[in-house]
Parts: structure tokens; C-alpha cells; sequence
């Protein structure tokens, strides 16, 4: 019996990945929700969406990919996300002939956000780094918030950035589920991207990017302000992404680290711009 083969993402099959995915991985997206979530690219023509397993034909396994370019340490660094990693339990075997075929490119960074247990276990043995897992739950109260200013207003925020700043905006404005905040004081702004989900049975926000965690520190009680009129009762801020940890709040842990691949970036160059994290409604 020959051996499944493998072979790269095009524009052209991406459709029937996004089928084989459909099926397989989370029904409740359909095939053309998850087309346009990894037909995503930023900055760059991708070389491929991914890399699927083949046999005689018919796909029996995948991984998906985001790519971009960044500018990180003051260079420009090619950065590939690794996203919905599925294959038959008849073919589980050849799960590891797929993640070495996406990570064997070079000139890539890598990273995963959302490993299962074992994905991410088979990633740390293929020297990827863990993340650190842990998250900051703020209950959000109406502090005083002199002399911060607040900018959701699309207008508004185009006005107030400039640059990879700008670019940034842009780059994330098309997803629905994302929203945006400037907080801080003109020229001095923290921007601010979150979701609406929930924490213990009551809306929450899940703070996904923070531009410059010193302003939000500063600032974060405006930010409290506006989540509170949302009727968001709190905020959920990964550990890493803080200089301190703000009151009241309470730590949370034993989530699946998130892992990546670098010889030259550390955890602090690691943010969920650019990735399925943004893309995806996960």
C-alpha cells in the first residue's frame, strides 16, 4: 500500500480543506467560513495555506498556516502560524510527516496557539518553547480615570496612529469579532484589541494585544470604564502581556501553553497579531 502524500495548500484546494475541515475539525464553521478564515494573508503572497495528506486522492489529514511579515526588533522577521492541525485517527501516524513538512521552510518563525495537550507536546519535542499559560482576571470596577483619554471611534483611531502603528489597525479592523481601543493621551497611546467572551457565567473581555503594557497600566481604569458600560463584568489579560498585576484580580492556570520556533526571538517578541488568534472566531 503506497504511503499518503503530501502536498502544499494552494488557493485552488483550499476549498476542499476547508471542507475536510468542516467535517472533521469544527463542524459548527462552515466550508466557506473557514475558506475566507485561512485564505487570510498579510504583508506578503503566501507560500502555501498549509500542507494537506493525501490518499489516493482524497484528504485524510492537514495543517493550516498563516504567514506574515513583521517588523520585530527593528527587523523584518517572516513569521508562520501554525492553525487547525487534523488528521483521521486511521492516519494519526502520519501527523508528524505534516508538521515537519510546514516547519521545514526556512526563513520562517513559528508559532502555535492553540496546541491540544499532545500537539503541544510533540511541538516541545521538535524544540518549540512554551508560553507562559497563566491569566490575570480583573474584576472591572468605575475607578476615576483623570486625564485619560479613550478612542473607539474607527475615525478617531485612524486619526491617532501613524505608521506600523496604522498598519497594524488596518490590517485587523476586517474581523467583526475583534474590537479596538486607544487608551492613553495623544502621541502616548496603548492599542487595545479584545473580544467579547465570558468568565464564570458573566461577560468578559479578553484582552488579545496590548501596544505598550506601561500606558495601559497607567491608563487601564479608563479602559475599565468602558468595558463596565458594555456590561463587560471583567477582564481577561494573559500574564505576560502585564508589568504588574492590576486590583482585584485573581490569577488563572493550567491552560495548554502556547509554543513557538526561533533562534532569535524571545517570549516578549510573541503576540497573537497576524495569526488565527485574530483571524478565526476560536
Amino acid at each position: 500500500m503506497a504511503q499518503p502524500t503530501i502536498e502544499a495548500v494552494t488557493p485552488e484546494t483550499l476549498p476542499e480543506f476547508a471542507a475536510f475541515l468542516h467535517a472533521n475539525l469544527e463542524p459548527a464553521r462552515s466550508p466557506h467560513v473557514w475558506t475566507e478564515g485561512l485564505g487570510k494573508s498579510w504583508g506578503m503572497s503566501p507560500p502555501n495555506h498549509g500542507y494537506v495528506l493525501r490518499d489516493e486522492g482524497r484528504i485524510v489529514g492537514g495543517i493550516g498556516a498563516y504567514y506574515a511579515e513583521r517588523t520585530i526588533k527593528s527587523e523584518l522577521q517572516r513569521v508562520c502560524n501554525i492553525t487547525s492541525w487534523c488528521v483521521l485517527d486511521t492516519y494519526r501516524k502520519q501527523s508528524m510527516r505534516l508538521a515537519m513538512a510546514l516547519i521545514g521552510q526556512q526563513g520562517y518563525h513559528f508559532t502555535d496557539f492553540s496546541p491540544t495537550k499532545v500537539v503541544g507536546g510533540v511541538l516541545q519535542f521538535l524544540k518549540f518553547r512554551p508560553l507562559d499559560e497563566r491569566q490575570t482576571i480583573i474584576i472591572n470596577l468605575p475607578w476615576p480615570a483623570i486625564g485619560s483619554k479613550l478612542l473607539t471611534e474607527p475615525k478617531d483611531i485612524e486619526n491617532a496612529l501613524e505608521g506600523s502603528a496604522l498598519r497594524i489597525y488596518r490590517d485587523h479592523i476586517m474581523f467583526p469579532w475583534l474590537h479596538h481601543a486607544l487608551i492613553g493621551a495623544p502621541n502616548k497611546w496603548c492599542h487595545v484589541i479584545y473580544k467579547r467572551t465570558r468568565f464564570k457565567w458573566l461577560p468578559s473581555a479578553h484582552v488579545l494585544y496590548l501596544s505598550d503594557p506601561a500606558i495601559f497600566k497607567e491608563h487601564y481604569c479608563r479602559l475599565a470604564r468602558l468595558f463596565i458600560a458594555h456590561g463587560l463584568a471583567s477582564t481577561q489579560v494573559e500574564c505576560r502581556f502585564l508589568t504588574h498585576r492590576p486590583w482585584p484580580s485573581t490569577i488563572r492556570s493550567g491552560f495548554n501553553a502556547k509554543v513557538y520556533l526561533s533562534s532569535t526571538l524571545s517570549d516578549d517578541d510573541i503576540d497573537y497579531l497576524y495569526s488565527e488568534t485574530m483571524a478565526l472566531d476560536l
